[in-house]
Parts: structure tokens; sequence; C-alpha cells
């Protein structure tokens, strides 16, 4: 689990210890700048804006901000075509040869954009083969595209859970959107929750590198991270908690 300058015991958020890894986690860990401790200060990742929809409303989001300081990866100055996407992506490695991965996480969810997450992801894949292939998401839609993401050669995913209690998950999330219904309250986190885990334990037999996110929300979100993270071990990779 990582530790995060908010609190008492902690002193920076940062990556797993590559020496708790096994050997092979460790080699896939090592080039991603998001997973390992020593990777972030070698390595270069680009985050690809062609995802606008979402299809779960995060009470603590907000979308609309985006100056020189606001580089989450939920804020962009614009949106790229798939085509416009791998353009990007060519002309920064040509400039920048540390560049290593590159990946999907917004402005909205990836998977609520199915046909230019992966549409971008096969270009991707087929322009610049050497450079590794990521997604971030909030996971309702990650039980149904497992299969997709390994077909194209996705092999670490970041998924952001707050929680694993369903009444906690109702004040944190206004309504999801799932088969063509709206939820909300605490059915919405029930279906949230089981489809998070299910897509993170899929991922993960299948040798994904799965990394957790969790916001900080002061009263909701900070006493029960001991339970979510023990929840969350036997499958993903690193626990991260993101301090906003």
């Amino acid at each position: 689990m990582t530790s995060c300058s908010s609190f008492p015991a902690g002193k920076a958020c940062h990556s797993a210890d590559s020496g708790a890894l096994t050997p092979f986690v460790a080699d896939k860990a090592a080039a991603h700048p998001c997973y390992s401790r020593s990777g972030h200060h070698r390595f270069a990742r680009m985050h690809l804006p062609v995802a606008p929809a979402c299809n779960l409303q995060c009470n603590y989001c907000n979308r609309k901000f985006d100056c020189s300081n606001e580089s989450r990866p939920g804020v962009s100055s614009t949106l790229l075509t798939p085509e416009q996407a791998v353009l990007k992506v060519r002309q920064v490695a040509e400039a920048i040869p540390q560049l290593s991965v590159v990946g999907i996480a917004g402005p909205g969810d990836p998977l609520a954009n199915i046909t230019r997450t992966f549409r971008t992801l096969e270009l991707i894949r087929d322009q610049l083969p050497d450079l590794k292939l990521c997604l971030s998401t909030n996971g309702l839609m990650l039980p149904d595209a497992v299969d997709r993401l390994l077909d194209v050669g996705v092999d670490h995913v970041t998924v952001t859970i707050n929680t694993l209690d369903a009444d906690v998950a109702a004040q944190i999330y206004a309504w999801l959107w799932l088969d063509g219904e709206r939820y909300s309250g605490r059915e919405a986190g029930e279906i949230l929750i089981a489809r998070q885990l299910e897509g993170v334990s899929r991922l993960t037999a299948k040798g994904v590198l799965v990394k957790i996110n969790s916001v900080l929300i002061p009263g909701l979100t900070t006493a029960a991270w001991p339970t979510s993270a023990v929840g969350c071990r036997p499958a993903a990779l690193l626990f991260t908690i993101l301090c906003r």
C-alpha cells in the first residue's frame, strides 16, 4: 500500500518497493512511471484525451477546470480523435525518447467510449509497438472489456475504487448508467463495487498489472481505507491514495 504525506506516518505518495514483487511483476512494472518508484524518474508516460463520455457521476468530479497547473487525467484542453491521438504520440515519442507508456484516462471513462478507446489503442499498437499500453477506469464496464483489453495488448490497468461499502458509495456517486438503465443510492454502489472487483480479479488472473486509486474524501473514505486495501490486495499490485 502507498503512503501519503497527508497522514502523519506517510512521507510521500509513492509506488510499491520492487523488492517486494516477484521478478516477473517487477520487470513488467519497471518501465511504467506510475507503477515503479525508480521508473518514475527514468521513463515518461502520456495520457490521451479521446474518451469524452462517462457512465458514473462522482460527486467530487469537476472536469471543467483546465490550466497549466491542473494536469490530472480527467482534465483536458481539447478532445482528440483516435487518428489525432496517434499522431500526437508519434510527435511526442520523437521529441521525448524516454516515453514508454501511453494510456487513456479521460476526460470521461475510456470504457464508456469503447469505439474511440479501442481504435486509439489499436492504432498505437500497430504504429508504435514498443510502447506499453495502459488504461484508467472507474471499473463499471471492466468485466465486459477484459478480453478486448488483452487482445489489444493492454497490460497495465488502473481502477478507481473509493470504497467497498455500498452505503458509502451512495454518498460518493450521484448515479451510474449501465445497460440503458440509471441507478442511484445503495443499489448503484452494490452494482459498481461488484463489477469493479470482478474486473480486477479477471485482469490479474490473466497477468495484467492492476493499480487501485482511491480518492481522499475526509469523513467518507479515510476510515475505510484499511478495509478497502485488504479487500483489493489479493488481486491488485498497488493501492494509491489520491491526495487532492
